[in-house]
């Protein structure tokens, strides 16, 4: 048998070879390092841009603030009373059964007490709202929805409700998630209509 040529057979040393796969371990692992910075980098830019555009909305009133109560309040950029009738039209308009207004600061003057201005909504859809019911029968306590509208000491006009989340949260309720994010779609929706100016 002939030897073959020595050129087909070019072995390269174990050093080369070890240099060549450290190289190529090198730029790969330069690479991802390069890709997670930018990653990170971009998180970090974003988290800054929602943390900064949030903490002036926030201190003007113009997007809902969840307390840790479970309470989410918007400043209105009505009046009392166009803020109440808005309010309504919304719910009315979305076919939402409305049951009831009360007049907190009224009921407060009939027993004597000062109040400042403060009107409690009550309204809700049957076909979701009872299903939270079903659930649990003490979230009850939570619906029918009551959206509260009161005018504060700087005389601004407010609405407050309860975070539907919270509510899920309150009564261990765990099977109606898509129930609980229709709500405060909804919610949201309607309060929508009074927090800028249409």
């Amino acid at each position: 048998m002939d030897a073959m040529p020595e050129r087909h057979f070019i072995l390269a040393s174990p050093l080369t070879m070890m240099v060549t796969r450290n190289s190529a371990f090198i730029s790969k692992e330069s690479l991802m390092s390069n890709c997670l910075t930018q990653v990170c980098a971009a998180a970090l830019l974003a988290y800054s841009l929602m943390a900064s555009s949030l903490a002036p909305a926030a201190a003007e009133g113009t997007k809902p603030v969840v307390s840790a109560s479970g309470v989410i309040a918007a400043k209105s950029a009505y009046g009392m009373d166009e803020t109440v009738d808005r309010l309504k039209k919304d719910v009315a308009a979305k076919g939402i059964t409305f049951f009831q207004q009360i007049d907190q600061a009224d009921l407060a003057a009939k027993a004597g007490i000062e109040l400042r201005p403060s009107i409690l909504l009550v309204f809700g859809n049957p076909p979701l709202g009872t299903q939270f019911m079903t659930a649990n029968p003490q979230s009850g306590l939570d619906w029918p929805v009551r959206l509260l509208v009161y005018r504060d000491e700087n005389g601004a006009v407010w609405t407050a409700y309860t975070d539907f989340t919270w509510i899920a949260q309150r009564h261990n309720v765990n099977s109606r998630d898509a129930q609980f994010h229709m709500a405060s779609e909804v919610v949201a929706s309607i309060v929508s209509s009074v927090t800028a100016r249409r």
